[in-house]
C-alpha cells in the first residue's frame, strides 16, 4: 500500500492493490471510511461511499475478475475537504456499461444485474468507466456541484 498524507485532515492519497475475493473489501472500507470521518464528511456520505466500494468491489471481483482468486483489485482513492475520489480496477476483460439493461423499466426489471450500477450511478456525483471497461472512476462531493453528472 502507497499512501500520502500530512495530517487527517490534509488531502490523503493511496493506492492498494488487494486479493480478488469479496471479504477483501471490509479492509478497503477499514482504510477509507475513517478518512471520511477525519474530513467531517456526514453520516449520508460516509453511509454513499460505503455502498458504492462495497457494490463496486464485488463488481470487480464477482464480474471483472470472475472469482478468481488469483487476480488482483487495485483501489486508488484520494480523500480531502471536500470530496473523495476512487478508482477500482479489475484484472477481467472489461465490458460496455451502456450495454446493462436499467434496473427499473422493461426487460431489465427481470433481469438480476445491473442494480449494482444503479446503486453507484445514484450515490456518487460523477462515475466514468475506462474505454476498456475494467475500471470505474466515482468523486462524492460535499457540497454538491452545480453540474449535471457525466
Amino acid at each position: 500500500m502507497l499512501c500520502k498524507f500530512m495530517s487527517s485532515k490534509a488531502p490523503f492519497s493511496c493506492s492498494m492493490v488487494v486479493e480478488s475475493k469479496p471479504s477483501a473489501i471490509v479492509e478497503v472500507c477499514k482504510k477509507i471510511l475513517p478518512k471520511l470521518e477525519d474530513n467531517s464528511f456526514s453520516k449520508d456520505d460516509i453511509f454513499a461511499v460505503h455502498l458504492t466500494l462495497e457494490e463496486a468491489f464485488l463488481n470487480a471481483v464477482k464480474h471483472g475478475n470472475k472469482m478468481d482468486p488469483n487476480k488482483k483489485v487495485k483501489i486508488d482513492y484520494s480523500v480531502n475537504s471536500d470530496k473523495i475520489e476512487v478508482s477500482i480496477t479489475d484484472e477481467g476483460n472489461g465490458f460496455e456499461p451502456e450495454s446493462v439493461a436499467d434496473p427499473r423499466f422493461g426487460v431489465g426489471l427481470y433481469e438480476p444485474g445491473g442494480r449494482g450500477l444503479l446503486l453507484i450511478n445514484s450515490y456518487m456525483d460523477v462515475v466514468k468507466f475506462n474505454e476498456r471497461g475494467n475500471s470505474v472512476y466515482m468523486v462524492r462531493y460535499k457540497e454538491k456541484p452545480y453540474f449535471t453528472k457525466s
